[in-house]
């Protein structure tokens, strides 16, 4: 399966706000905005305690502590006790509990529970409340280990796990306590992924890690006000919309609305939060992509600049430390929906809060030829630089006893690199990231050559994309001798050995046509790059890339693969920032060209066509290149009534519409006849 290049810049901004919600990481600093807020600072969320709160119920009825619960309830949900149909079922559950306790003494409170509480309950709840009623009166006779019993479903455990669920689902969505963004995007993500594949019948190459992150169950959906009104009328589009995007029913998608009050992204975020993520699992990915990106310390053990460097031992543990000492809070995921401008001047200020301004103004176009010690010491200094202003990881601390199976490879010796102890690597591949996103080509390729002489031999690509930056960096700066030399001795022979990279030097050297600032402003979009380096030279020193790296690449391509099936736009792309983390801000690396091929894409809304182009955009490091093109124009209402009519998914319903050259009717009509 191909895989899609993905823009890690936006990507590290959602999970700096996630970890940032969660309290996964200490940050002290006060918040840009209201929906910045760190729980770890003394600007805390309300949200953040409203998910503190909904675990604790959670917790509390999935143990079978349905007082606790209650009580919970009463304190901070009062409206759920008020409900009762609600209310009838957490009573019922109750009468369940006192009587699997099995004492005589229980049993005749579970007696008086009936009289008092439940009886006159079930009498004004719903209308089959009262059947119910009766039916749980069999719990008396039949056992709780009778597993044919007219009431095993009563009994089982699972039924704890319903009634949590529902409440769950109920309180998220009175409480606006959404899950974080990251977490509600990988959700979507990966259930669109996993459709995908099972309707194209190909096999996932990271079915192993969603099958363990995104569990097959799903909390119970909130139960929508009663009324005895004319049902709401709510548009089509919207019906179809959050059916096809959460695996609904037009029935399912209807109720979810209604809970709402039509409020369609509201009513996604209720159906996106009911599907659930192993949250330790999810916590380890994260953990395991900031450690590899530069934004929380390693937690490795590193010695002070006084200790002798042969104290280093080829095989020492390059376990994680993780910092669990702290108080214990909710495993729930938590909810933040940010602007991603000011998420990613957060990701800034994480990671690079003290450096200069003038960065690239100071950067040098030529390499320097120190030597080995010299250079070893300044990397070290920069290193302790760099490691000061990065975040420490707290965790989640009711995780204590979790042992993930997802590690990074920090110990592995690849042949043609020397023995370099795990926090070294680190800082090196770090410290060749951040000279890569500040432009400073030359620089790179030195210090890479210095550290491995072969890389470039191996990855010409790289060498390619690094010569064109300090191409265009001396373009702008106006010595174009200087550039030609560094075209004539590198990107000439480059090209010459691989034909793909002609195109590429040729829109370079259109750049010397440009202004001097243009040839800069167009050029230097480098956080691609940066990132490319990364991963090659990681895997190079034995550092794996992130499995969450995995996920998002193979993730985003199916979404593209999707909608252009469905041959439509995504409605929520927007909200959850998939359209962020598909721009990629690939520079002149493979080719110079500023323009970005588009999609034409029916609009889910006020459009009244359905209009369809497919592009394909290659990996990371590739320009986008125009693929087999097919519009398809239909009245989007014609589109909405077969799918209405027929419960068919989008694509097959435009499928059809084609056969009948898009009458509606006329397919409808032949359908039923």
């Amino acid at each position: 399966m191909e895989s899609s290049s993905v823009n890690w810049e936006a990507l590290d901004a959602l999970i700096i706000d996630f970890a940032k919600s969660e309290n996964l990481i200490d940050d002290s600093s006060p918040p840009s905005s209201p929906s910045h807020t760190s729980p770890s600072s003394p600007y805390v969320s309300s949200s953040y305690h409203s998910r503190l709160i909904i675990r604790q119920i959670r917790l509390s009825l999935e143990a079978g502590d349905i007082d606790a619960a209650i009580d919970l309830l009463r304190a901070h949900a009062p409206f759920v006790l008020d409900d009762h149909r609600l209310l009838f079922r957490i009573q019922k559950q109750k009468f369940i509990e006192l009587l699997r306790k099995g004492t005589a003494e229980d049993r005749g409170r579970a007696i008086d529970f009936l009289r008092t509480s439940l009886a006159p309950c079930a009498l004004n709840a719903y209308p089959e409340a009262y059947e119910e009623f009766k039916h749980v009166l069999l719990a008396f006779i039949y056992d709780k280990d009778d597993q044919t019993s007219p009431v095993a479903n009563e009994w089982a455990e699972k039924r704890r796990c319903e009634i949590a669920g529902l409440m769950s689902s109920v309180l998220r969505g009175h409480l606006h306590a959404f899950n974080p963004l990251f977490s509600m995007t990988l959700r979507y993500l990966i259930s669109i992924h996993k459709g995908f594949c099972f309707q194209q019948g190909i096999s996932s190459p990271i079915s192993d890690l969603i099958k363990r992150l995104l569990l097959e169950e799903r909390d119970p959906p909130a139960i929508p006000q009663e009324s005895f009104c004319e049902a709401p009328l709510f548009d089509e589009v919207d019906i179809q919309a959050l059916a096809q995007a959460v695996e609904l029913t037009r029935q399912g998608a209807i109720d979810s609305l209604r809970f709402t009050k039509g409020d369609l992204f509201q009513a996604f975020q209720n159906e996106i939060c009911r599907m659930r993520l192993d949250a330790a699992m999810l916590d380890e990915l994260v953990h395991e992509y900031c450690i590899y990106r530069g934004i929380v310390e390693s937690g490795m053990q590193t010695l002070s600049q006084d200790e002798p460097e042969s104290g280093y031992s080829s095989s020492q543990d390059c376990s994680l430390e993780v910092d669990y000492s702290n108080a214990k809070c909710s495993f729930s995921e938590t909810s933040a929906t940010t602007d991603l401008t000011s998420m990613r001047g957060t990701d800034v200020e994480l990671r690079y809060a003290s450096e200069p301004a003038n960065n690239l103004e100071n950067c040098s176009t030529s390499g320097s030829h120190q030597s080995g010690n010299s250079r070893h010491l300044r990397n070290r200094s920069r290193g302790a630089g760099e490691r000061s202003k990065r975040k420490r990881w707290r965790g989640r601390h009711d995780e204590l006893d979790f042992i993930s199976d997802i590690h990074v490879n920090r110990c592995a010796k690849p042949e043609g690199v020397e023995n370099i102890n795990g926090e070294d690597k680190y800082e090196i591949v770090l410290g060749v990231q951040e000279l890569a996103s500040r432009g400073m080509a030359a620089e790179v390729v030195d210090k890479i050559n210095a550290l491995d002489p072969n890389f470039f031999t191996q990855n010409p690509v790289l060498l390619f994309q690094l010569k064109q930056v300090e191409f265009l960096k001396l373009v702008g700066l106006g010595d174009h001798s200087g550039a030609l030399r560094v075209a004539c001795s590198h990107l000439g022979p480059l090209a010459g050995s691989d034909p793909n990279l002609l195109k590429p030097l040729k829109e370079t050297l259109l750049s010397l046509l440009q202004p001097n600032e243009d040839a800069l402003a167009t050029g230097l979009p480098l956080h691609a790059l940066a990132t490319s380096l990364q991963v090659a030279l990681g895997k190079r020193l034995g550092i794996d890339e992130p499995q969450l790296m995995r996920i998002m690449r193979a993730t985003l391509h199916t979404h593209t693969e999707w909608f252009k099936h469905q041959m439509c736009k995504d409605r929520f792309e927007s909200f959850l920032r998939i359209d962020s983390l598909k721009e990629n801000n690939t520079p002149v690396l493979t080719s110079l060209a500023t323009s970005k091929s588009n999609t034409d894409s029916c609009t889910l809304g006020s459009s009244q066509v359905t209009i369809s182009s497919t592009t394909r955009v290659s990996d990371d490091g590739g320009s986008p290149n125009q693929a087999s093109s097919r519009d398809v124009i239909f009245d989007e209402n014609a589109v909405l009534k077969v799918m209405e009519f027929l419960a068919l998914p989008r694509a097959d319903a435009i499928h059809l519409l084609a056969q009948y050259n898009g009458n509606a009717e006329t397919l409808i009509q032949q359908i039923f006849a």
